[in-house]
């Protein structure tokens, strides 16, 4: 049985940084990714990385944004830098299987003054 464990979201300034955490069991992942969805929008890629770490990320999340994993733990990262207000949505994670792809519950990160 897989399950997606996400952690890291929370309320943060503009201009902070967070880090999310996605800690994957009950398989082997090849792809993991990171989508956001904020109020009134569609789900949208943010950045994406195969088991070999090669990355790649939407055009918002260049230069502030950094995917990361850890196969040993199966766990994916995102470090968020340098965060704006138009950052504020639900972030999830994504992991892909042999058989099919799962999400995360979704975490809440909210950038306010």
């Amino acid at each position: 049985q897989v399950q997606l464990v996400e952690s890291g979201g929370g309320l943060v300034q503009p201009g902070g940084s967070l880090r999310l955490s996605c800690a994957a069991s009950g398989s082997i992942f090849s792809d993991m990714a990171w989508y956001r969805q904020a109020p009134g929008k569609q789900r949208e890629l943010v950045a994406a990385i195969t088991r070999g770490g090669s990355a790649n990320y939407a055009d918002f999340a260049k230069e502030r944004f950094t995917i990361s994993r850890d196969n040993a733990k199966n766990t994916v990262y995102l470090q968020m830098n340098s965060l704006k207000p138009e950052d504020t949505a639900v972030y999830y994670c994504n992991v892909q299987s042999i058989i099919r792809a799962y999400w995360g519950q979704g975490t809440q990160v909210t950038v306010s003054s």
